[in-house]
């Protein structure tokens, strides 16, 4: 008999019939037993014949066991459910040990987060993750359709490369020298040459380079891939693996590329409500709930439907970084001394001035325009004022920056002299000016943290608990 999904049987079923749903044992109460098959958030209950069924079979039918069952579609009797199954036929595909699994958090009870994520195999299982990682699936899908359907391409940027796009320098090696004995140069420094790739290569921080190479033959491209860093940093916005988005487009300047960024969010958060209806219900009515037992000054200023409304709905303020500087220093916050970080041109802003701007002085998200060039990476262009860059931040609410992009340097001899400015060879970078050297046209593009988006719109607070397996310092089990 095929088997019926959980999801297809609660949208659409006929009283009567009879069906075959596979799944697992979510939790039992003598005769009554919930199953879950991961396509929804919602169980649905089987009601067990116990006086007809072999004793041996019914003592295997336990929490996290996965079951076989056949059954008739009937009214439920029960409140909360419109159907259960009259289970007529039952097999158990996999035991589950009850002392095992009183161990685990498999166990139907509530766990703390960093619980869950010592158990990273195993918590799918809960109603938190698997709504979680149904919703990160339904962004990613978004996102790919959102850009397939507008004409961009994919293009698969390298996951190696001898390149800093950023600057940084936080990035892991790859080698397959020796480490206990690498080849020397005479002044006792290693010898990259003999390295597999004759050359000194690090795991990505970003496909923004490549991609522009793309963009400037294809005209709309955009890479969506994993990226590294190899900052040494414990918060809950840290994460050594994550994942890009990165548009580029020629012939876009600075004004195109906050068009194309306001569409784009829009649409994702859109996406996800028209989508994710019953994740979205459970991961609101968590937070909600969780917020009532917190300090008022700690709670949400909008619940988790209403900040995605507030984005799916809502015009995006634009204003530039010097108007931001003078709307914070007039602000209450900084004339009562309520902010924790300086605020002056020239530094970067904080998270704390971000989400004042947003959920405070203007009720919507905000796009910041023509940064300081010290505090901006040295592919964007460089404006008339000779202090500025074509730079743009988007903010949102609860969470602060959650895309960065830019208008980029087309000129060969600005990005030459900029190449210059920031330390980074000429010799290195010869592909990247090249580009500029053959039809260089105005162009522009963003980034996207794709586990901050996935953050945003589940309402987690930790970027490790919207990523399968997170890899922080000291942390790769699994």
């Amino acid at each position: 008999m095929t088997r019926t999904e959980i999801k297809q049987l609660l949208s659409s079923y006929t009283l009567g019939e009879t069906v075959n749903i596979k799944g697992w044992v979510k939790s039992s109460r003598q005769r009554f037993v919930h199953i879950n098959d991961g396509s929804t958030i919602n169980n649905i209950q089987a009601v067990l014949d116990i006086d007809t069924m072999d004793e041996a079979l019914l003592k295997k039918i336990t929490v996290a066991s996965a079951l076989s069952i056949v059954g008739k579609v009937v009214e439920s009797q029960g409140s909360g459910q419109e159907i259960e199954i009259e289970v007529e036929s039952v097999e158990v595909l996999g035991e589950a040990d009850p002392e095992e699994v009183r161990k685990t958090i498999l166990q139907p009870k509530k766990h703390n987060l960093d619980t869950l994520r010592e158990q990273a195999h195993l918590r799918f299982r809960t109603n938190l993750f698997g709504a979680v990682f149904r919703i990160r699936h339904s962004v990613s899908y978004a996102i790919h359709k959102y850009f397939n359907d507008r004409g961009y391409y994919y293009i698969h940027s390298p996951i190696i490369t001898g390149s800093d796009a950023e600057g940084a320098g936080e990035m892991f090696r790859v080698s397959n020298l020796d480490p206990k004995n690498p080849p020397l140069k005479e002044d006792g420094s290693v010898d990259w040459s003999e390295d597999f790739f004759g050359k000194e290569t690090h795991l990505t921080v970003s496909g923004q380079l490549e991609a522009e190479l793309a963009a400037l033959a294809m005209g709309k491209v955009y890479t969506f891939g994993p990226t590294f860093r190899a900052e040494n940093s414990n918060t809950a916005r840290h994460l050594a693996e994550f994942w890009m988005i990165e548009p580029e487009v020629a012939f876009n300047d600075l004004k195109d590329n906050m068009d194309l960024a306001e569409d784009f969010l829009r649409y994702v958060c859109r996406y996800v409500m028209e989508n994710n209806a019953d994740d979205l219900k459970f991961l609101n009515d968590r937070e909600v709930k969780e917020d009532q037992q917190k300090p008022t000054a700690e709670r949400n200023e909008m619940c988790l439907l209403d900040r995605l409304k507030f984005v799916a709905d809502n015009d995006f303020v634009r204003l530039t970084y010097t108007e931001a500087i003078d709307v914070l220093r007039n602000s209450k916050p900084y004339k009562k001394k309520k902010f924790k970080f300086p605020v002056e041109w020239g530094t970067d802003l904080q998270s704390e001035h971000e989400r004042y701007l947003v959920e405070k002085e203007y009720k919507k998200p905000v796009i910041l325009t023509d940064y300081p060039a010290s505090i901006k990476a040295f592919y964007m262009r460089s404006n008339d004022d000779g202090k500025t860059v074509a730079a743009m931040d988007i903010l949102f609410p609860g969470i602060g920056e959650i895309i960065g992009g830019s208008q980029r340097e087309e000129r060969y001899d600005v990005l030459l002299q900029k190449c210059e400015e920031f330390d980074i060879p000429k010799e290195e970078a010869w592909w990247y000016l090249d580009t500029r050297k053959y039809g260089t046209v105005p162009h522009a593009g963003f980034g996207l943290g794709f586990e901050r988006m996935v953050m945003f719109v589940t309402g987690m607070t930790n970027i490790r608990d919207v990523i399968p397996f997170p890899r922080t310092p000291k942390k790769a089990e699994f």
